[in-house]
């Protein structure tokens, strides 16, 4: 059986209004041009989650959303992925027990992660990258403690 994790970084997000609370910063143009597009290139490769779990930041919450549409899952938001450092994604992905998942989440998480998961090959995750991950493993603990089968990313530049 195979193990599969989609670590996506929100897209761009709008600086414009200093006022607003970093939570509460939504995507700006670019952002609103690169999460469909992306979303539909990971479509386009056949994939589909069980889950895609996002952070409940507006700028992540609304990314995760043009992946649920183009990718037809529910997005589950998750408080505690907001922010998160590496373990913490991993984990939240691996209690779910679902064989494939996406998280759509922040940095520096989510570029230690792709990178611990590359072997350093993934030195940063650009806003709205996409890293994918597959083990020929059954099980969370044993996939996430050997290096992936395969893995590809791919940016919206």
């Amino acid at each position: 059986m195979t193990t599969r994790l989609v670590l996506i970084r929100h897209a761009k997000s709008d600086w414009a209004d200093l006022t607003l609370d970093d939570h509460d910063r939504p995507l700006n143009d670019r952002g609103l041009r690169d999460a469909p597009r992306m979303a539909s290139a990971l479509a386009a490769t056949g994939f589909r989650p069980d889950v895609i779990l996002s952070s409940t930041a507006l700028r992540a919450a609304t990314t995760a959303d043009f992946f649920s549409g183009a990718l037809g899952v529910p997005v589950e938001q998750q408080e505690r992925l907001y922010g998160a450092p590496a373990p913490v994604l991993l984990r939240a992905a691996a209690e779910t027990d679902a064989r494939a998942v996406v998280v759509v989440a922040h940095d520096p998480g989510m570029s230690v992660l792709a990178g611990e998961l590359s072997n350093g090959e993934i030195a940063h995750m650009p806003t709205c990258a996409v890293a994918r991950f597959e083990w020929e493993a059954s099980d969370w603990d044993v996939a996430t403690s050997i290096d992936p089968d395969e893995w590809t990313w791919e940016t919206p530049r």
